[in-house]
């Protein structure tokens, strides 16, 4: 289970237990208290360049974001106060822009012209892989064999084209990852208690895994005045027409659980927050609470030098 952050406004990383045993690995997920921007309330942890916050406070976001993470180099005290300051720079950050899709990149170097995609894998120490979210699931997986990390955006549109399952692969064709020594974290996200989708969402998953059904649960709309007087709406209505319509969730947690699982990563080697962004739009960014109007978390992980 990861860390849960403290109800604080310091600036906090949540973090993996089982990932937080490997000395020469960086990685977290970030909460929205403890920053600089006052775009949405006043001290949020934005790491995304929106619309309605300005480029300078996420600048000083992602810079206070990188000093928590430990992504940067250690000074040494017989280094020279000019060599100090270059050995203490903060790591590269690399990001992509999100599309929603099964997209993943290898990156060996900072890329020379942005990349668009959900996917980033890398076995380059000195590489901060990040991913932004406000409700889909950032998922972090690290070959702890061969020293190697990715970094994915899994919406619903992403886990039903196995983006997940696709980084595993993509790992072992590009470092010869092998499965049963990949680690998983699967930061906060919208869970299923709050994960409303519609039918068309259930059927796309249902077309490409025999396990869908288990994803998803139905809840039946109540109407209290339908509830009091049950007779008037039997009696207004022509049969078959009086039932209200279900709502549907979907474990998006479960589904990218059931995708490692599938791709051959060991349940004991997969852990999941609990948070739900929906539920705790006070702790975390959520597109869904905060009607469209919200900032970014980042997942990142890399490897120490």
């Amino acid at each position: 289970m990861l860390t849960r952050a403290p109800q604080t406004k310091q600036l906090n990383i949540l973090r993996a237990r089982h990932l937080s045993a490997l000395p020469w690995l960086v990685h977290g997920f970030s909460t929205r208290v403890g920053g600089f921007s006052r775009a949405y309330s006043k001290g949020d942890l934005n790491l995304g360049f929106t619309k309605d916050d300005s480029r300078a406070a996420v600048e000083r976001n992602r810079a206070a974001f990188l000093r928590a993470i430990g992504a940067c180099g250690e000074a040494r005290s017989r280094l020279s106060t000019r060599a100090k300051l270059a050995n203490t720079a903060r790591w590269p950050l690399i990001t992509v822009r999100q599309i929603h899709s099964d997209i993943i990149h290898r990156v060996d170097a900072i890329p020379h012209a942005p990349l668009t995609g959900d996917g980033l894998i890398t076995a380059t120490p000195g590489l901060l892989l990040a991913i932004q979210t406000a409700d889909c699931l950032p998922v972090i997986l690290v070959d702890t064999k061969r020293k190697a990390v990715g970094v994915f955006h899994a919406g619903w549109r992403g886990t039903v084209k196995r983006i997940v399952e696709k980084g595993v692969g993509e790992m072992f064709r590009c470092f010869g990852s092998r499965a049963r020594d990949l680690k998983a974290a699967i930061g906060p996200g919208v869970q299923g208690c709050c994960y409303e989708v519609g039918e068309e969402v259930r059927t796309k998953f249902e077309s490409q895994f025999a396990y869908a059904s288990k994803l998803f649960r139905e809840v039946k709309d109540s109407d209290p005045v339908r509830e009091k007087y049950p007779l008037l709406f039997l009696t207004a209505r022509a049969p078959g027409h009086s039932e209200l319509p279900k709502k549907i969730f979907l474990d998006l947690v479960e589904a990218n659980r059931q995708q490692l699982l599938a791709a051959g990563v060991p349940n004991k080697n997969i852990e999941a927050s609990p948070l739900c962004t929906n539920c705790h739009p006070e702790l975390l960014f959520s597109y869904r609470a905060e009607k469209g109007k919200t900032g970014r978390m980042m997942g990142a992980a890399g490897i120490r030098h």
